[in-house]
């Protein structure tokens, strides 16, 4: 029902930047929550920043003065600005968003890779 395009990822070295982009297929003032995961090899799914009525809820401790989360409401769009990023850092990034209506249902990105290597 919502989908969810990601771009924005890549290779980078370490201390460079990246942004990632998820564009909707809906209007994303009315979702309950977005956010942004990612999934290292053999780790679990881990939050990295989450908002809720366009307000910061929560960004993962080790990410905490490097990465922000925002939104472009004109555009249905989500953002992950990664600054300073680290090799640790390196994983798949999943784009996710929560709707109450009809059912409260979350949606998820294909996911998109960013590597932070030398």
């Amino acid at each position: 029902q919502v989908q969810l395009v990601e771009s924005g990822g890549g290779l980078v070295q370490p201390g460079g930047s990246l942004k990632l982009s998820c564009a909707t297929s809906t209007t994303i003032y009315s979702f309950y929550a977005m956010g942004w995961y990612r999934q290292a090899p053999g780790n679990q799914r881990e939050l990295v920043a989450l908002m809720r009525s366009n307000s910061v809820i929560d960004y993962a401790d080790s990410v905490k003065g490097r990465f922000t989360i925002s939104r472009d409401n004109a555009k249905n769009a989500v953002y992950l600005q990664m600054n300073s990023l680290k090799p640790e850092d390196t994983a798949v990034y999943y784009c996710n968003v929560v709707v109450l209506a009809p059912l409260m249902t979350p949606y998820w990105g294909q996911g998109i890779q960013v590597t932070v290597s030398s």
